[in-house]
C-alpha cells in the first residue's frame, strides 16, 4: 500500500504533492515500483495535528482522487475518519476507508461501509492525533490492542459489515512509546491470530528514527528491517512510502519464510 497525503503538514511527505500533477505523478510512480493499493490521505494524522473540517478536507482529497482514479488501474484507499468523505471517495471509486479511529470518529461511518461493502481498516489509536503521544500508557500493549481490535471488529460486525470487509491495524505510533512499537513488532503474529487481514504502518516512523538515529528521509534501511519483521510474523499489507523497496524487501523475506524448516527435506542420518 503506497502512501499519497496530499497535505501540506503530514510527519514525512507533507507539502511534496499537494498539486494534482504531482500527485498523479507520484501515484504512477508507485504503480510502476510494484504497488498494490493507493491510499490517499488529506488530513495529517501526525503527533500533535490540528484537525481539518470536512469541508477542506474535501477540497484537498477529491480533485487529486479524481485525477488519480484516471491515471492508475489500482484499488484505491481513502484515509479519513468522516463519514462524509469517505462517501464521496467511495462513489468516485475508492474501495478501502482507512479509518484511523476504528469508526469511532463519526457514528455514520459504520453504516456507510456497511452500505457500501467497501473494505475498512480498523486501527488501534489511544487518545486523538493531537494528544496521543502525552503520556500514553498501559499495562501490556500488545494484550490492550488485542482487545481494543476484538472490541472494534464486534462492534463492526453488529453494525452489518461483513466479516470479509474488516482489516487490522495495531496502529505503530498512535499513542505509542518506543517501548510499546518494539513490543507491538516483537509480538505481531499475535495480531494475525485475530481472524482477519493485518495491516503494517511502519514506514519512517519516529521509532524507527530513535534506533538509527536519522532523519525522516533517511530512514529506509530501518524501515526495511521492521518491515521485514512484519512479514516474517504474518503481515497481510505494508503501507509504506518507499514502495520499490520495501516491495524487494517483503519479496526476498516472504520467500525465504516459504522456504523455511517445515519445508526442508530432511537427510537420513
Amino acid at each position: 500500500m503506497g502512501v499519497l497525503n496530499v497535505t501540506p503538514d503530514s510527519f514525512s511527505d507533507g507539502g511534496a504533492f499537494l498539486t494534482v500533477d504531482q500527485a498523479v505523478s507520484h501515484a504512477k510512480q508507485m504503480e510502476d515500483e510494484g504497488a498494490d493499493i493507493i491510499d490517499l490521505g488529506a488530513e495529517s494524522s501526525r503527533p500533535g495535528a490540528q484537525p481539518i473540517d470536512e469541508h477542506e478536507e474535501l477540497s484537498r482529497l477529491m480533485p487529486v482522487l479524481d485525477a488519480v482514479r484516471q491515471a492508475v488501474s489500482l484499488p484505491l484507499s481513502v484515509d479519513t475518519t468522516k463519514a462524509a468523505v469517505a462517501r464521496r471517495a467511495i462513489q468516485a471509486g475508492a474501495s478501502i476507508v482507512n479509518d484511523i479511529s476504528a469508526l469511532r470518529g463519526d457514528s455514520l461511518m459504520a453504516g456507510l461501509v456497511a452500505e457500501a461493502g467497501v473494505a475498512v481498516v480498523l486501527m488501534h489509536m489511544q487518545g486523538t492525533p493531537r494528544t496521543m503521544q502525552r503520556a500514553p500508557h498501559y499495562g501490556n500493549v500488545v494484550d490492550e490492542v488485542c482487545a481494543f481490535l476484538r472490541e472494534r471488529i464486534q462492534a463492526a460486525l453488529g453494525a452489518g459489515i461483513q466479516a470479509s470487509q474488516i482489516i487490522l491495524d495495531p496502529g505503530f505510533g498512535f499513542g505509542k512509546l518506543q517501548e510499546h512499537n518494539l513490543r507491538l513488532l516483537a509480538e505481531f503474529d499475535l495480531f494475525t491470530r485475530l481472524g482477519h487481514p493485518v495491516l503494517v504502518g511502519v514506514s519512517r516512523k519516529q521509532f524507527i528514527g530513535n534506533l538509527v538515529d536519522r532523519p525522516v528521509h533517511e530512514r529506509g534501511y530501518g524501515t526495511a528491517g521492521a518491515i521485514a519483521v512484519a512479514v516474517l510474523k504474518g503481515a497481510h499489507i505494508l503501507r509504506v512510502h518507499d514502495v520499490r523497496a520495501m516491495k524487494d524487501t517483503a519479496s526476498v523475506v516472504s520467500a525465504i519464510s516459504r522456504h523455511g524448516r517445515s519445508s526442508v527435506e530432511v537427510p537420513n542420518a
